[in-house]
Formats: C-alpha cells, structure tokens, sequence
C-alpha cells in the first residue's frame, strides 16, 4: 500500500472514530477519481484567471446529439437528394463505415425562418422561432467515421483517449466563477456507458475532471452521490477540518504532491456542495410553467438543469441526449428521427428562450451537434450510416453570429466542400469566444506542451459576430 492509500485509509478510520460517515467523501472521490494520473504543479480552481482578451462568453452549453444526425434532416437542405433519389453519382462514393447503396430521399420540407431566412425543417417547429440566434456550420469535418475515435476527437481534441476533454480546458484556463459548485458539468441519464473519458481532466490537475449527474434523476439526493451528509453541519465542518489537517501534515510530510492536493480541493468542493447543491440540482424549484415550457423528458430536465448551472457560475455544461449512441440511426432512419426530432425541439427552444429573457444568452455559448453526421446514401434501404466528411453543428449566443450559415456541402450534402471548417478549427473558436488563445493555452506533460488543438486549429471569424 503507498503512502496516498494510507492516508485516505487514515482519513475514513478516523471518521469511524467520529462517529459519522464519510458523507461527501465518495462524492469527492468521484470528483478527484482522475487526480491520481495528474502531474505537474496545482491550479487553483477556487481563484478567476483572467482571459488572454476581452472574452465574448463566460460560460458554455454543449447539447451533444451523441450518435450522430444527418445533417440534411435539419440545417442542411438539399434538393438533389430527392431528385436523384436511388442512384450513386460520384460525389457520393467515398468510403464509409459500411456499405452503402444510393441516394437515400429526405421526405421533410424546409421553411426560411427569422429575418435572416435560415432554413431550418419542419421538424423542428419551436426552433425555427430562434433562426436569428442561430450560427449554423454546414462544413464540419472529422478525422474517423467511428464512434469511439469521433466522440474523442469532439469532445477530446484528438482520438487518443488519454487527453483532456474540452470542458477541463476551459476550468483550467479561467478557473471556477462559483467556489461552491463544480465548474464543469456533465448530464447524461442513466449509468454512463464507455462515455466516463469524454470528460476526464486526463494530465490536467484532478480537480477539473468533470462530474457526471445522472439527468434521469430530479431528486438531488439521487443525481448528486451522497449529497446529504448523516451529521450537522457544523459537526461535519469540525471532522472535515480535522480531515484537512491530517491531510495537509501528510502532503507537508512529503514534500507536496499535486494529486494529493487535487483531493483535498476535491473534498472542500464536495462539503460546500451539500448546500449548493440542494438548491442548484433541484428542478422542482422552478415554476410549473416553467417545467411546462420545457417539457419533462430526460433531454428537457438536463436543458432545464445546464441553465440553473450557467446561471449559478458553472463554467462548461455537457447536455447528453440519452445514453450510449441514440442518434445512430442504420436502420429506420426517417422514423427515429421524428421521435428525435420531437424530443429535442421544445427543450432545445425552451433552453435558448429562457437563457434570453434572463440576459444570460448575450455571455452563454449554446453548442449544439454530434460527433459526426451521417451519409446521403442509405443503408439496407432505410438507414444512414456514419459520415465524418461532411456535418452539420450550431452555435447560439456568446457572441457567435446569429442568423448565419456558414460552408456548404456537396451537392447531395456529404462531403464538405466550400469554408470547410476541421474540429480542431471548431475548439480554437470555441476557445477564442471565451477569450482564451488556442495556441496559448497549454500545459507541459512528458517533455511536451500539450493543448486542446494539439498542433492543429484556425478561429473561424466569420461565425464570430
């Protein structure tokens, strides 16, 4: 057993001495499970650092369409896919995942929406309303038609599933604006299946790994592990002192060491968070109308929750629609994506219009997308498989341009062709909105400085408004 094993061993036999349970310590191990592979000196997460420039975002809303929807269903019209609809013309034979057969038709309409007349389908009626919020990129493009390397790279900046993700960079780079929630979020319903490394904090200091909540929930006590503690508060403020002092003798005993502090940052976070987090965490507060507005599915209590966190200072908000891939569509194609479609279009509306009317749009980055898109062509007749040339995602809010298009794809909507616009190039915008330079913000790990871009990535400005 190694000194840090015997210290945690200390700490619970010690609590056992009290009288009282660990409380919150497990939610601190689920918050600091990453720190034991951190490395290099510690970051104060409790203290703001300032951006590299004025920022046009404080805070950002990913709603991640994990799986992957077709991006010709919703933002991307294209006639000649009805048109040509059975046939296989050459702009459509590029290699995929598995084998696909010809043009597959789209059978829903399009509306020019908003005094910018963005095309959004009729799928999404409550949306449309918002086409002038909305800067939709028709050109993204990715590095592998697969689940596993494609999630990385969204989410990760590269397919190597040992980096940081997206959301520990953003806590890393400007710290926490609340010292009592968490600053990165992830709401994800049910048990998280493979997904635990899209936000891991990697080599990154253990405190911004991102915590999971499980949205299916709408009790805090169930979202939130071991939330409500079995002693008094100023009982338990008495053991977690003692904790902290056993805690800070043993760090001082050996010199310090970056993991061990990243724990005991951890445990402090999760002691205030008992308070916080009855009232952050617990949707039954809001109005009925409110509730009503957004709608009472898993999707809509995670919409409703990202807004209640942004608004209390938590920095990066992860919205996953369901758990494991429920937009991978191979078969069936054109119903699951009515039920879909219906599932996501009052909260994703109700998320953006409620951000509105509280001022919080104006400095909130709404992302929305998948890790990749899917083909034009079909597969087995009435599914679409995985597409990485060419997607569809779109930005609202925080400073990105509203009512705008920006790139386009071929003819038929699979591979991007004009303003092409790489994931890479997707995180150093994301990053200049937070007033963060992509090429600056690094860290040194094994010899080398490290970012979310790697050695890759442009500001697309002209989605910046």
């Amino acid at each position: 057993m190694n000194d840090d094993r015997r210290a945690i061993f200390s700490r619970r036999e010690c609590v056992q001495a009290m009288g009282g349970g660990l409380g919150v310590a497990a939610l601190a191990g689920l918050m600091a499970e990453q720190a034991s592979s951190a490395t290099g000196s510690p970051a104060t997460s409790s203290s703001l650092r300032p951006p590299h420039f004025p920022a046009r975002a404080k805070r950002v809303i990913q709603l991640f369409m994990n799986g992957g929807p077709f991006q010709c269903d919703f933002f991307d019209p294209k006639p000649a896919l009805n048109q040509f609809a059975g046939q296989r013309p050459a702009e459509v034979d590029l290699r995929t995942e598995r084998q696909t057969g010809g043009l597959m038709a789209v059978p829903f309409g399009f509306r020019n929406c908003g005094q910018s007349g963005l095309p959004i389908s009729e799928l999404l009626p409550n949306l449309q309303r918002h086409a002038d919020e909305l800067c939709v990129i028709r050109s993204l493009h990715c590095d592998n038609p697969n689940h596993g390397p494609a999630l990385y790279q969204m989410n990760n900046g590269t397919i190597n599933p040992t980096r940081p993700s997206m959301g520990s960079w953003f806590t890393y780079g400007l710290g926490r604006e609340n010292d009592d929630l968490p600053g990165y979020v992830v709401l994800c319903p049910g048990r998280p299946v493979r997904f635990a490394e899209l936000w891991t904090s990697a080599f990154l200091p253990g405190e911004h790994q991102g915590l999971y909540i499980n949205s299916k929930e709408i009790d805090p006590g169930k979202m939130v592990p071991n939330v409500r503690h079995v002693l008094a508060p100023d009982a338990q403020r008495r053991q977690l002192d003692l904790l902290s002092q056993i805690n800070r003798q043993h760090a001082d005993d050996r010199g310090g060491d970056a993991r061990f502090e990243a724990q005991i940052r951890a445990m402090e976070t999760a002691y205030r968070m008992q308070f916080a987090a009855s009232d952050a965490f617990d949707i039954n507060r809001e109005s009925a109308v409110t509730r009503a507005q957004y709608g009472t599915s898993s999707y809509a209590n995670g919409c409703l929750l990202a807004r209640r966190l942004v608004e209390r200072g938590v920095r990066f908000v992860q919205v996953y629609y369901g758990n494991g891939q429920p937009w991978d569509t191979h078969g069936n194609h054109n119903e699951q994506v009515r039920r879909l479609a219906r599932d996501i279009d009052q909260p994703t509306a109700a998320l953006l219009a409620d951000l509105k009317q509280r001022g919080l749009l104006e400095d909130t980055l709404v992302v929305w997308g998948g890790e990749f898109g899917r083909t034009s062509t079909s597969e087995g007749g009435d599914g679409r498989d995985h597409n990485h040339w060419g997607f569809t995602m779109w930005l609202a809010g925080g400073g990105a341009r509203g009512g705008y298009a920006h790139g386009a794809t071929d003819d038929f909507g699979f591979r991007a062709v004009q303003d092409k616009v790489h994931v890479h190039d997707l995180h150093a915008t994301v990053l200049h909105l937070m007033g963060l330079d992509h090429e600056r913000l690094t860290y040194r790990h094994a010899g080398r400085d490290y970012r979310l871009t790697d050695v890759y990535g442009r500001v697309v400005r002209e989605v910046v408004g």
